[in-house]
């Protein structure tokens, strides 16, 4: 499977001009032959377009998806948005769509509010990890920026069969503070990803400076041994890499994670971490 990262900086709170613009990447990889193309976090709207949240949030039936959808074609892409879900509930999301259709949504499950991010005032939390097939040897796990920053929603992606990691992000050189080292741990967290669970993984991030945020590309696709096969730069840029099922086959016989990962063992022991804790069953079951 040939993917590709499409890594670039949208218009803050401009739908129509993103779509535009996603248009236009989309004609590149195809160009390319990718079979699957990630955008950044977000992409339609830009990291701030939460500060026009009511005029830019879209339902999933919106025509701008669909089109965006129609013109991918054979093309699987991932595009970032914010949704607006039943009950006026908006999320950060991010779909993949194909052929015409959405064949996959997560809302972003993890919302930081710290540093200079403050996305728990804007968005609802997701409550689901979920994977995606795409074919009889490629499954999609789908995590936007923050969710792999709490581990376990990346393990759960794994254990739900995912052959891929997906990381649209949104990475800001100061959003967490002068001290800490965003460019350096997200190379790290991601590498670590795939040589952990011997799957390849795609991060795409975006370029330019919005507001008081400098956000620093550097995208990059990574084999299931944990070695950079495409890595970007700090500019607009598409990146692309062919993926090897025959290589995830040997790297998940070489280390095992997802056939050891015992998981009677982790709910039990969650669920007496809970009754310690003394949460109600109510909100035990809500929250798992």
């Amino acid at each position: 499977m040939k993917v590709g990262v499409a890594q670039f900086g949208s218009v803050i709170g401009d739908v129509d001009a993103n779509v535009e613009i996603h248009l236009d990447w989309i004609a590149r990889a195809r160009e390319q032959g990718v079979d699957y193309l990630v955008m950044p976090e977000l992409s339609l709207v830009g990291h701030h377009g939460c500060e026009a949240l009511l005029d830019v949030a879209m339902r999933r039936n919106d025509p701008r998806l669909v089109r965006l959808s129609e013109a991918a074609g054979g093309m699987a892409i991932v595009i970032g948005f914010i949704e607006e879900g039943p009950a006026a509930q908006f999320y950060n999301s991010s779909a993949i769509l194909k052929a015409g259709q959405i064949q996959f949504l997560h809302r972003k499950v993890n919302l930081p509010s710290y540093g200079k991010l403050e996305e728990g005032k804007h968005y609802a939390a997701g409550r689901f990890v979920d994977v995606c097939r795409m074919d009889d040897d490629w499954t999609a796990g789908l995590l936007i920026c923050a969710d792999v920053w709490n581990p376990a929603l990346t393990h759960l992606a794994f254990l739900h069969g995912a052959t891929f990691l997906t990381c649209p992000v949104s990475s800001g050189v100061e959003a967490v503070g002068v001290d800490f080292d965003n460019p350096g741990g997200w190379a790290l967290t991601m590498r670590f990803y795939s040589m952990m669970y011997g799957a390849p993984s795609i991060m795409a991030n975006r370029t330019g400076i919005e507001r008081d945020l400098t956000f620093w590309g550097g995208s990059r696709i990574i084999d299931a041994f944990g070695r950079e096969l495409a890595v970007a730069g700090k500019d607009e840029e598409l990146i692309t890499a062919e993926l090897d099922y025959g290589q995830l086959r040997r790297a998940r016989h070489l280390l095992p994670t997802v056939r050891d990962s015992n998981i009677a063992l982790v709910q039990r022991e969650t669920n007496r971490l809970l009754e310690t804790l003394g949460v109600p069953d109510l909100v035990r079951d809500d929250k798992l």
